[in-house]
C-alpha cells in the first residue's frame, strides 16, 4: 500500500511506463498516427502551395497573349503539373490530330476534352494522395484511445481488487494511465480533422479551377477548328 505522505509522480513517461501492456501498444500506436498525420500537413501545405504559385505563374505566362505553340515547346518538355500540365496534354492530342488530318473535326475537339478531363481526373488524385490517412485517423484514433481507456480502467479496478485498497493514492495513478489513452486518441483525430477538412476544401478550388481553364481552352480551341474548317 502506498503511505499517504508518499508524492505519486504523474508525469506523462511515468504513466506510460506504468500502463498495461496493451495500454502501451494503444499509445504508441496513436503517437504513431499523430507523427505521421503531422507530417503529411507539412507535405500538403507545401504542396498546395507550390501548386497555386505555378498555377498563378502559368496563368499569367498564358493571359500575356504569347503564342499557344511557343508556349507548347517551352512546357512541353518539363514534368509539369496542374494548369500546366492540362495545357500539355491537350496541346499533345490537337497537334496529333492535326497532323493526321489538317482539317480538324468536332470530334477533334471531343478527344482534347476527354484528355483535359482524364488530366484533371489525375491532377485531383495527386492532390488527394494520403488524404485518406487523415480521414482515417480523425474518425479512429478517439475510439482507440477510448479502447486504451476502458482496458486500463479494467486492468485498475483488477489491481484494487486483489489489494482490497481504495486510497486515493493507490487509484489515482491507474485511472490516469487510462485516461491518457484518450487524450492521445483526441491529440491525434482533432488535428487530423481540422486539416483533412482544409485539404479536401483546397483540392475541390483547385480542381475547379483546373475545370474552369479547361472550359476556357476548349473555347480556343472551338475557335481555331472554325478557323481552319
Amino acid at each position: 500500500m502506498t503511505p499517504p505522505d508518499v508524492a505519486v509522480d504523474l508525469s506523462v513517461w511515468e504513466l506510460f511506463r506504468n500502463a498495461h501492456i496493451v495500454v502501451k501498444i494503444v499509445m504508441i500506436g496513436l503517437l504513431a498516427a499523430s507523427v505521421w498525420s503531422w507530417a503529411i500537413v507539412l507535405e500538403k501545405f507545401f504542396l498546395f502551395a507550390k501548386t497555386r504559385r505555378e498555377s498563378d505563374k502559368f496563368e499569367q505566362v498564358f493571359w500575356s497573349g504569347q503564342s499557344l505553340e511557343e508556349l507548347y515547346q517551352a512546357l512541353g518538355q518539363r514534368r509539369n503539373t496542374s494548369m500546366a500540365a492540362l495545357f500539355v496534354a491537350a496541346m499533345r492530342e490537337w497537334k496529333r490530330s492535326i497532323e493526321r488530318n489538317p482539317k480538324p473535326s468536332p470530334g477533334t475537339q471531343l478527344r482534347v476534352e476527354k484528355v483535359m478531363d482524364v488530366t484533371i481526373s489525375r491532377e485531383v488524385e495527386r492532390l488527394e494522395r494520403r488524404l485518406t490517412f487523415l480521414a482515417t485517423v480523425g474518425s479512429t484514433a478517439p475510439f482507440v484511445g477510448l479502447f486504451g481507456t476502458v482496458w486500463g480502467i479494467m486492468t485498475s479496478f483488477q489491481a484494487i481488487a486483489v489489494s482490497k485498497n481504495t486510497n486515493l493514492a493507490v487509484v489515482a495513478p491507474g485511472i490516469a494511465e487510462a485516461l491518457f489513452a484518450t487524450a492521445l486518441g483526441l491529440a491525434a483525430a482533432i488535428p487530423a480533422v481540422i486539416f483533412y477538412n482544409k485539404f479536401n476544401s483546397d483540392v475541390s478550388r483547385q480542381g475547379a479551377k483546373l475545370e474552369g481553364f479547361a472550359d476556357e481552352f476548349a473555347a480556343i480551341l472551338s475557335r481555331q477548328i472554325d478557323v481552319r474548317s
